[in-house]
C-alpha cells in the first residue's frame, strides 16, 4: 500500500512545495492584496538558503553519520556478539534487541538505526547456523523500534535544537513582532523536555512495554521457521600489507587513539569545568563532537574510520537535499502569513488539555509525509509555538507533544527503515505488521503521557 499509494519523500517535498506556492497565493488574494509569482519565489529561495537553516541540516547530518560510524566499530560489534550470546529464540532475542536498540536510540537516533539493524542481522545468523528456528521479521521490527523512541532522547531535533541560545527567536523570525520576539526565552532547557520528569517516566514505560509486547509476540507467533543468512561483515577496518612511509598516519591505531583522546577530554573539560550544568552541554554541535571523538577512538585507524564515513553518508542524502526544501516551504508559510492562519486554527479548536493532544496527532500526520524529524521542525514548529504563545502552553510541553507525534508514526512510514532492511535482507511488508503492533502500543503510551502526565 506504501509502494503504491505514497510518493518518494523527495517527490513529497516538491509536491509540498508546490501546495504551499498555491496556498501563498490563494491567501494573498483572500486578503486583497496583489502578489507575483516573483515576489513568492524570493521568498521561497531566501528560505531555501537561509543560512542558519544549513547548519541545522549540516548537524542533523553529521549526527547520523557520525553515530552510523560508531556503529561500524569492533568495540560495537563485540559487544552486539555479546548480546546474541544470550539469544537462544525469538522471545529472548525480541526482548534484547528491542531493549538494547531503544536504550540506544536514546543516545543518538543513526546509532540505535544501524546498532539494531546489525543486531537483528548477527541474530539471525546466529540461530541459522544451530538450525533454531526463528520468526526473522519479528527481530527485524525488534531492531527498527529505535525509531519509535529516539526524538524524547539527547538526539532529538526539536528539543536539542531550542536548547541552543538564541535559537528559539530565530525559529519565530518573521512570525512574530520584534517586541514579541524578545519576551521569548533564550532557549528551551533539556530539563523541560528532554530531561522532564514527564519524558524520562515516560521513555521507563516505552523500555518496559515495547520488549514486553514484541516477547508476547515472539511467544505466541506461528511464523518460526529455520532460515538461511550469509555472514554479514559489518566492519570496515583494513587488512592491507604493511604500511610504507607517510601511510603510517592513516594505518596507525595510537594517532587514532591520541585524536579521539584528545577531542573527548576537551568534551568531558566542557562538560565538567566549562561554567555551565551537564544539561546545557548538550547542544548539537556537542552532541557530534563527542560523536567525532568517540568514533574515532573507537576504531582502529584514520583509514577505518573515513571508510566508515563513506559507507554511513548515503544514508544522510535525503537530509542534504529535502532539508533546504523544507526550509523553502518554511520561507513561503512564513511570508505569506500561513504560520498565523495554521496556528490561530489551533487557538480557535483547543484549550489547555486538548492543544498537546492535537499536537501530537498533527505532528504523526505530518510525519508520514515529511520522515524527518528537523524538517518537520521547521515546517511546524513556527506553527504550535505561536499557538502556545496564544493559549500559555508551556513550550515545553509543546516541543515534546511534536517529538512523540513523529517518532510514533515512524512505525508506519518505512523511510528510515531502508538502511535496517538493506542490512537485515527484510522487506518493508515483513516488519510492517510488528511496527503497527509497536505504533498502537506506543501511541496509547504516549497519548496517556500527554494527558496524565504534562
Amino acid at each position: 500500500m506504501v509502494r503504491r499509494f505514497l510518493p518518494s519523500p523527495f517527490s513529497i517535498a516538491l509536491i509540498l512545495t508546490l501546495f504551499s506556492f498555491l496556498l501563498a497565493f490563494a491567501l494573498e488574494v483572500h486578503g486583497g492584496g496583489s502578489i507575483s509569482l516573483a515576489k513568492t519565489f524570493g521568498w521561497w529561495s531566501d528560505g531555501l538558503w537561509n543560512a542558519p537553516m544549513l547548519v541545522f541540516a549540516m548537524q542533523m547530518m553529521l549526527m547520523l553519520v557520525l553515530g552510523h560510524s560508531l556503529a561500524l566499530t569492533s568495540v560495537v560489534d563485540s559487544i552486539i556478539q555479546r548480546l546474541v550470546s544470550h539469544c537462544h529464540s525469538t522471545s529472548q532475542a525480541a526482548v534484547i534487541v528491542s531493549l538494547s536498540a531503544l536504550v540506544v536510540g536514546l543516545f543518538n537516533w543513526g546509532l540505535g538505526l544501524i546498532f539494531g539493524a546489525i543486531f537483528a542481522r548477527k541474530v539471525g545468523e546466529s540461530l541459522s547456523a544451530k538450525k533454531i528456528p526463528l520468526n526473522y521479521a519479528l527481530i527485524g521490527a525488534a531492531g527498527y523500534s529505535a525509531l519509535l523512541i529516539w526524538h524524547a532522547g539527547i538526539s532529538g531535533s526539536a528539543p536539542i535544537k531550542v536548547a541552543e541560545q538564541g535559537n528559539l527567536q530565530l525559529l519565530m523570525s518573521g512570525v512574530l513582532t520584534s517586541e514579541s520576539l524578545s519576551l521569548l526565552p533564550e532557549r528551551i532547557e533539556l530539563m523541560d523536555t528532554v530531561f522532564s520528569s514527564s519524558n524520562m517516566i515516560t521513555c521507563v514505560v516505552i523500555l518496559i512495554c515495547i520488549p514486553l509486547t514484541l516477547y508476547l509476540l515472539g511467544r505466541t507467533s506461528k511464523k518460526h521457521e529455520i532460515i538461511q543468512l550469509s555472514v554479514f561483515d559489518v566492519l570496515v577496518e583494513s587488512k592491507d600489507t604493511k604500511p610504507v612511509g607517510a601511510e603510517r598516519i592513516d594505518k596507525s591505531k595510537w594517532v587514532t587513539r591520541i585524536t579521539g583522546s584528545i577531542i573527548l577530554a576537551y568534551c568531558f573539560y566542557k562538560m565538567i569545568l566549562g561554567g555551565t550544568s551537564i544539561l546545557d552541554f548538550f547542544t548539537p554541535n556537542n552532541i557530534n563532537l563527542i560523536l567525532f571523538g568517540a568514533s574515532l577512538w573507537l576504531h582502529a585507524s584514520f583509514e577505518s574510520f573515513t571508510k566508515s564515513i563513506e559507507t554511513a553518508i548515503s544514508g544522510a542524502s535525503g537530509i542534504l537535499i529535502q532539508f533546504p526544501i523544507y526550509f523553502g516551504i518554511m520561507g513561503l508559510i512564513k511570508e505569506s502569513g500561513m504560520v498565523t492562519s495554521i496556528s490561530d486554527q489551533f487557538v480557535l479548536l483547543s484549550n489547555d488539555t486538548t492543544f498537546p493532544i492535537f499536537s501530537f496527532l498533527s505532528a504523526g500526520l505530518v510525519n508520514i509525509f515529511i520522515p524527518s524529524g528537523g524538517g518537520q521542525w521547521v515546517i511546524q514548529g513556527p506553527i504550535l509555538i505561536k499557538a502556545a504563545i496564544e493559549l500559555n502552553i508551556p513550550f515545553g510541553k509543546t516541543v515534546m507533544a511534536l517529538a512523540y507525534g513523529d517518532q510514533i508514526t515512524n512505525m508506519l512510514q518505512p523511510f528510515w527503515a531502508l538502511p535496517l532492511l538493506g542490512i537485515t535482507k527484510l522487506s518493508a511488508k515483513d516488519i510492517l505488521p510488528y511496527t503497527l503492533i509497536m505504533f498502537f502500543v506506543g501511541f496509547i503510551i504516549y497519548f496517556a503521557s500527554l494527558l496524565l502526565l504534562f
